[in-house]
């Protein structure tokens, strides 16, 4: 996708998965944010006040899940 052809993504309707693809959503207990088992690979949500653990197989290494948006740096 060229730089020129890119469109930042718009949020539509409430927080709650209204929106384009965003990886937080909000709700009243919190921010949530999107995780990956680095054993099994399951994918899942997690609150703040929630244990670092895999819901599936219990292992406690976690990946954040990668942006879809476009991330372009400037290098010199």
């Amino acid at each position: 996708m060229s730089r020129e052809a890119y469109q930042i993504p718009t949020t539509q309707g409430n927080a709650q998965g209204g929106g384009a693809n965003l990886t937080r959503t909000f709700d009243l207990e919190g921010a949530t944010m999107n995780y990956i088992c680095g054993d099994c690979g399951f994918k899942f949500a997690l609150r703040r006040s929630d244990t670092i653990r895999c819901k599936e197989c219990g292992c406690r290494i976690l990946y954040k899940e990668r942006t879809k948006r476009m991330v372009q740096f400037e290098a010199r």
